[in-house]
């Protein structure tokens, strides 16, 4: 029954992702035009929010946390793998407390970025707010259950005392454990949630090694240092390998297809994020519309309505600093979800 339950509830919030004739009207559309297509997709509150005052980021994790507790009730197994998942968020607020450390940035202003994560929420907030430096902050994490998480990254920091080197580190030990998680439960929710991981996986550590070797200019061993240790179809092994070469179009070159062919006209890191993603997500929709086991169909929907929470986040921003629809366009990636649609098609 539990399978069921989940099926169909897994259905029932499908039918609120945002659909492609909408995505024109959150860019361009009037307020009301607007509000309708949020309401349609169960997202009135985030408008609401707005009109009270709050955070828009805040209004939108809080949107996907929603969703999580709901298909956290009906997981099964799944259940460990939506709470770790969660842990995304609390890291949000970790690193808006390092990020203030940094910078001597008022207790009280702190406190207003942070996210209320009800009773998800771990982190021993008020303690890490009053510790006198960033050195301190770790060492009282490494108290708490974040500890595995927290010495990578400290051992990171002490190499190399800078936000980025911290950032890049929490990241890393965080999606490691995701990997470790989804390869235990790899078997039982079957390859629909494989694919989907090995997509998620594969676009983190290409973009994050494209970025930190050609953007960052970092050194090899310190690009792959930062990557996710891997098991899919970028392995460590292969990603080592790419870690050395020297310029944009080789690392594309080496690629395994289909991502050397899906990237083959990709000439900046944003291209390839943005092509990676539109490829996870048409990966996602096929799952969600499948007979895959429940829970590959609900973390299909979590990726989904996470890519649709992006172009609201981007299409709300956009008009509040008086961006033009084109800009907003770009920035919400309307022109990849229509070329996407259009390979799909062909």
């Amino acid at each position: 029954m539990l399978n069921h339950y989940l099926d169909a509830r897994v259905s029932l919030m499908a039918s609120r992702l945002l659909r492609e004739a909408e995505l024109p009207v959150l860019a361009e559309g009037s307020a009301e035009e607007r509000a309708a297509v949020l309401a349609r997709a169960g997202l009135s509150r985030i408008l609401a929010d707005l009109e009270a005052g709050r955070y828009l980021e805040q209004s939108i994790i809080r949107s996907q946390l929603d969703d999580i507790l709901v298909l956290m009730r009906a997981a099964g197994e799944g259940r460990r793998f939506l709470e770790y998942w969660t842990l995304r968020f609390e890291l949000s607020n970790l690193k808006a407390i390092l990020r203030a450390k940094m910078s001597r940035m008022p207790i009280a202003a702190v406190r207003k970025e942070l996210i209320d994560l009800g009773f998800l929420a771990s982190l021993p907030v008020e303690d890490l707010l009053q510790t006198e430096d960033i050195g301190e902050l770790l060492r009282r994490l490494e108290t708490t259950h974040y500890a595995d998480i927290v010495r990578f990254a400290r051992r990171a920091f002490e190499a190399q005392p800078q936000l980025f080197e911290l950032d890049a580190a929490l990241d890393r030990r965080f999606y490691h454990g995701l990997v470790e998680l989804a390869r235990q439960q790899e078997s039982e929710f079957g390859k629909p949630f494989r694919g989907l991981m090995e997509m998620m996986i594969d676009r983190i550590n290409l973009v994050w090694l494209l970025r930190y070797r050609f953007l960052y200019k970092l050194p090899p061993s310190q690009v792959y240092y930062l990557l996710v240790p891997s098991h899919y179809r970028l392995s460590s092994s292969l990603l080592k390998e790419l870690s050395v070469l020297n310029r944009f179009g080789e690392v594309l070159a080496a690629l395994p297809q289909p991502y050397r062919g899906w990237l083959a006209e990709a000439d900046s890191v944003y291209r390839v994020f943005t092509l990676m993603e539109g490829r996870a997500a048409h990966a996602a929709h096929a799952v969600l519309r499948s007979n895959a086991p429940g829970f590959s169909r609900a973390f299909a929907y979590i990726i989904l309505r996470e890519r649709d929470l992006k172009q609201v986040r981007a299409a709300l921003k956009g008009q509040a600093i008086g961006l033009d629809a084109q800009t907003i366009r770009q920035a919400m990636g309307l022109a990849e979800v229509r070329n996407g649609m259009d390979a799909e098609a062909a």
